[in-house]
């Protein structure tokens, strides 16, 4: 008996000494090929779901966790916890990078969703009055959004020259005395019926059921600049953008498969994104398909 616990003893220290000669990760594991996405209910978590099947096809296993709101998702892919996360544009990672001190980079531009005026206690914007309310988003980014649609449509003046960063400091005529009520871009839906207009972030809209060419009063052009700066994109830590799984599922949203999907589902509230050199490949097949 004592001969042969002897013989396990050192069997088992032979292989834990041959363990520790070989490095880490190839050790009776193979290669782990699950992405885990961080992203926002609709249409991100949605679109995710759809190419669930399409990442199976290419060996690979996504993993969606859904979040209500715009700070977690950056905060878990910065901590690495989440490979990465599916709900924001550039302007908003931009100005989370420099707030937060986070090391978050694009990884690839998949969609954009038009921002909202939609109707609340009134249904025109003819219809405005001293001290009517409008809610919108308070984070940077979207309320500067929020504020050049509502100057768009000829309800405030803002500085000349304000862009992406404006806040309401920087109105310079408001003809209608409108008041502005700043809100955390998740409660703005839930207010509808307490202003007089709200403008909304597309997936909110989207979430509280509004449709965009059907309920809003006034939204950004699908072609405008402003529509194609706040793309929607796959973000990352800095230097995981050109890792295999990443690559695997930025090309599949930007499939072929993935458009129909969100032109058949959305209603113009999301487009996919194409740019200048996709859409030249596009009109390239085009015109060779006809040929």
């Amino acid at each position: 008996m004592k001969k042969n616990l002897s013989r396990v003893f050192a069997v088992s220290l032979s292989a834990a000494v041959l363990a520790a000669a070989v490095p880490a990760g190839i050790v009776g594991a193979e290669e782990d090929k699950t992405i885990t996405v961080a992203a926002s209910p609709t249409p991100h978590a949605e679109i995710l779901e759809a190419a669930k099947p399409l990442l199976e096809e290419k060996g690979w296993t996504l993993e969606v966790s859904e979040f209500d709101d715009y700070i977690l998702p950056n905060e878990v892919v910065e901590s690495g916890e989440i490979d990465a996360n599916y709900f924001q544009h550039v302007p908003y990672l931009e100005s989370f990078n420099e707030e937060k001190g986070t090391h978050l980079v694009d990884a690839g531009d998949i969609h954009y969703e038009p921002f909202g005026i939609y109707p609340g206690q009134k249904s025109s914007l003819d219809e405005l009055e001293e001290g009517d309310v409008i809610a919108v988003p308070n984070d940077t980014t979207n309320e500067a959004r929020a504020l050049l649609l509502l100057q768009d449509n000829g309800i405030i003046t803002l500085e000349e020259g304000a862009g992406l960063t404006a806040t309401v400091n920087e109105i310079v005529d408001n003809p209608y005395g409108i008041e502005i009520q700043e809100l955390e871009a998740a409660q703005v839906p839930r207010v509808v019926d307490e202003v007089a207009f709200a403008v909304m972030n597309g997936n909110y809209a989207l979430n509280a059921g509004f449709s965009v060419a059907k309920d809003s009063i006034a939204y950004e052009a699908s072609d405008s600049e402003a529509a194609k700066t706040y793309v929607n994109i796959i973000a990352v830590k800095e230097g995981n953008e050109n890792n295999e799984g990443i690559q695997a599922l930025v090309e599949v949203l930007k499939s072929d498969e993935i458009k129909d999907f969100i032109n058949e589902t959305y209603d113009g509230a999301v487009i996919p994104f194409e740019d200048s050199a996709e859409e030249a490949e596009t009109e390239a097949a085009t015109e060779a398909a006809t040929e």
